[in-house]
């Protein structure tokens, strides 16, 4: 059975009234949105109004919000695509969230091209990956220091996912197709076989599943988290990078960038349902607050996108400024 298909017709003459309007109803809420070409985090209302523009490290990747919801974190990964060479850069911009202004950065030393970021939820840490040595990084975001290095076994270490209890996080290692489970107290290391450059990873709501997307093998990895070892898989269509599980844990969405669209499948049934268009391709995909949206940003349509959870359906899209190349976008207080 071939999965669904819906269009984006009519997506960027402006942006689609059905169920867009009703965003307008959390005013305590802004999106922030990583603009990785203008060196940037811009925020906008939550039906896509500027609302400002703070200047932030070189080719920003990905952003995480502090525990008292006060700041952001951003990786300053210096380089546009993780393929590009060069050193890239070494910090970690600190942004105010109340006064839009940057108020700090983490110097990270020799530790270069920052890109995955997690929260810690005991302590508040910051847990980085980096790919310039490849490692992942424990940082205390107060007193702005490296606290400790960890050696993830695996090759270009990307993404990240924190566990449920923050015991281990788990690092998705790009060209060395595996993700290492990475116990934090100890810094064992369990190094899982995934498919080709494993990327974006969700956990369900149990703690005891792992999904990894597979972007050269088209396939989503579910990793039994007990046991450490790959379980089942789901094709997918071409490239997914990030993923999200619906609310309700029965769904998984994840953007498909060769195809230039977002992939739906059923849990249970280990299939894809569905494909929504987009009208380019999509390098991010966050989901809301309330689990009822997901965001995507389109880098080389300076555009940011909104889909229905329940209706698979895009609702809504604004612009960021020309050439800004949106990525990252999450859904922060509005203080």
């Amino acid at each position: 059975m071939r999965p669904a298909i819906a269009s984006p017709a009519g997506l960027l003459l402006g942006v689609i009234l059905a169920g867009w309007t009703a965003l307008a109803a959390s005013p305590d809420l802004q999106l922030a949105v990583g603009l990785k070409i203008s060196n940037s985090i811009a925020f906008f209302s939550l039906k896509g109004e500027p609302i400002a523009s703070v200047p932030v490290g070189t080719r920003p990747h990905e952003v995480v919000l502090s525990p008292d919801g006060k700041n952001l974190y951003v990786a300053d990964n210096g380089m546009l695509w993780m393929t590009d060479k060069g050193p890239g850069g070494n910090t970690i911009s600190i942004v105010d969230l109340l006064h839009h202004r940057k108020i700090g950065v983490i110097d990270l030393g020799e530790h270069r091209r920052p890109h995955g970021l997690g929260v810690l939820p005991r302590t508040g840490n910051l847990v980085v990956t980096v790919e310039n040595p490849d490692g992942l990084l424990l940082v205390d975001p107060k007193a702005r220091t490296v606290l400790r290095t960890f050696d993830t076994r695996g090759t270009s270490p990307h993404m990240l996912t924190v566990g449920a209890d923050g015991e281990y996080v788990y690092v998705s290692n790009a060209r060395s197709g595996n993700v290492s489970a990475v116990h934090l107290a100890t810094g064992k290391v369990t190094l899982i076989p995934t498919g080709a450059r494993p990327q974006g990873g969700v956990i369900s709501a149990d703690g005891r599943t792992f999904y990894v997307t597979n972007s050269d093998e088209n396939s989503i990895s579910i990793i039994d988290l007990e046991s450490k070892k790959v379980v089942g898989t789901i094709a997918t269509g071409k490239g997914p990078g990030r993923v999200v599980l619906s609310p309700d844990g029965k769904q998984l969405f994840y953007n498909l960038e060769p195809d230039q669209a977002v992939g739906f499948a059923d849990v249970a049934a280990r299939r894809q349902t569905s494909v929504v268009r987009l009208p380019g391709p999509p390098l991010s995909l966050v989901p809301s607050r309330d689990g009822k949206r997901i965001y995507s940003g389109i880098q080389s349509q300076d555009t940011v996108v909104v889909l229905s959870v329940d209706d698979h359906r895009i609702v809504g899209s604004f612009k960021t400024p020309h050439e800004s190349g949106p990525d990252a976008v999450l859904e922060v207080p509005l203080h």
